[in-house]
């Protein structure tokens, strides 16, 4: 296809509501579902994680997808016909979620048949995921010219950020407070439905009209799998690209550093909203809210810190690893002293410093995954970071309703225990994480390989959806 290198601000911006849907896709499940699947209709945690780690189990898929799209087009589309697929699977399965959530809270035993349509809606959503998310990026890179990819990544990557803002407050109103009588719960039923209807057909929109017109339609018999007559890299087996990235030490204390942080980070993402139904009674339309919270202080700290880390010559992207992950290490602190205490107020103290803690540590970590990328080997290196990213996020966010269920057998049910230690070892395994970064040695590596540049919007990219 053609480079279209002239994206103007008003298209990057339509084409930037794309991860606005994204990111209120992402409240849906882990911040709207989890929470009334396991706070108030009282299902396990652990079906639930894994359910809800199941995008990032199988985000891999996009790598096979991407490389479909590079290959070949279909209907005279590369990267359209992916995006619209994996956008409509997941649109069905919001649609699928809702209704059979309504149908547990109208008080419907859930039977096997429930568990599989469960089930198949997840699957559907990160399939969708998969096959959409890296395609999408695909796009970005085919209608930019060198020069216009920072700026485009950038304002897509802020969409998505927004996205959890704009979802908290949104789904929030349209989760209002209504105790049923019947249920008592404090929602209707079809008070639930409805929010799975609106927000289904809200992104749909969002994901149709962002990349509707981006992609020029190819004939058939075009050749495909080059990009605007750029060389390839030469090809190599996983296994050698593993081996290659396994053999500096800086290397695999890094892999630790990324993994354990990653892992840990996220063992909350799945029992914040929970954990404050279970131990505050909060309702569910307040803990919807808790991602416009945070979402907006991870803008904020981000920007800041993109800002800083351009101006101020100490703050190196190690720094702000350290001071991000240390204040993360400071909120699980106020968020298990808040749960073991009962201190509701800290909750909101936490959501601030998890939302600055998260921005900067983001900042960061794309930043040292940079300098952990040789020339000449950047799409190894960093293919290898993403993976290993995306699966620790995936055993956190699944390991942390485990966790939870698990200390809860132990303690005979009490919330406030249950919740604080969860969030204590979340603390512990964020230190440790500290320590192997202590051990990451960013000018050794480079003496090891030679120092150029790596792009700056494909650690971005990567990081992305």
């Amino acid at each position: 296809m053609e480079n279209q290198p002239n994206l103007s601000t008003g298209r990057n911006l339509k084409i930037g509501l794309f991860h606005l849907g994204s990111g209120m896709a992402d409240v849906i499940t882990t911040g709207i579902w989890n929470r009334i699947m396991i706070s108030d209709l009282g299902f396990s945690a652990t079906p639930i994680g894994l359910l809800v780690a199941l995008r990032y189990f199988l985000a891999p898929l996009g790598v096979w997808a991407g490389r479909m799209s590079d290959r070949r087009a279909i209907g005279g589309y590369r990267r359209l016909f992916w995006i619209w697929l994996g956008r409509g699977m997941m649109a069905i399965s919001i649609f699928l979620l809702g209704y059979l959530t309504a149908l547990f809270a109208r008080g419907v035993p859930a039977e096997a048949i429930h568990w599989i349509g469960m089930t198949f809606a997840m699957l559907l959503f990160s399939l969708g995921s998969a096959f959409s998310g890296s395609t999408f990026l695909a796009l970005i890179y085919d209608r930019t010219n060198e020069n216009q990819r920072g700026r485009a990544v950038g304002i897509v990557w802020t969409f998505l950020l927004l996205g959890y803002t704009v979802a908290g407050f949104l789904f929030g109103v349209l989760l209002p407070a209504h105790t049923d009588g019947e249920t008592g719960l404090s929602f209707t039923p079809e008070t639930l439905l409805n929010l799975f209807i609106i927000a289904g057909l809200v992104l749909s929109g969002l994901w149709v009209v962002s990349v509707m017109g981006e992609e020029r339609r190819t004939p058939v018999r075009a050749a495909v799998g080059t990009n605007n007559g750029a060389q390839a890299e030469p090809s190599s087996s996983l296994l050698s690209d593993l081996k290659l990235a396994w053999s500096n030490r800086q290397t695999r204390y890094f892999f630790w550093y990324l993994a354990l942080s990653m892992m840990f980070a996220f063992s909350q993402d799945l029992i914040l909203e929970p954990f404050a139904g279970d131990v505050f009674a909060m309702e569910a339309r307040q803990t919807t809210r808790f991602a416009a919270y945070w979402g907006s202080m991870a803008i904020l700290g981000t920007i800041v810190f993109l800002i800083l880390s351009r101006r101020v010559k100490w703050l190196t992207n190690t720094t702000m690893n350290y001071l991000g992950v240390g204040l993360l290490v400071v909120t699980f602190g106020i968020f298990a002293l808040s749960s073991f205490a009962e201190i509701r107020p800290l909750v909101t103290i936490g959501l601030i410093t998890l939302g600055l803690g998260l921005g900067m540590w983001n900042v960061g970590t794309l930043g040292l995954m940079m300098d952990m990328s040789p020339f000449g080997r950047a799409g190894t290196f960093l293919g290898f970071w993403t993976l290993v990213v995306t699966l620790a996020r995936g055993v956190g966010v699944s390991g942390g309703g485990m966790l939870r269920d698990l200390f809860l057998s132990f303690n005979g049910g009490d919330f406030a225990s249950g919740y604080g230690w969860v969030f204590v070892l979340g603390a512990g395994g964020l230190i440790v994480a500290l320590v192997f970064l202590s051990r990451v040695n960013v000018r050794q590596f480079r003496e090891s390989y030679p120092s150029q540049p790596v792009e700056a919007e494909k650690v971005f990219a990567g990081a992305m959806d």
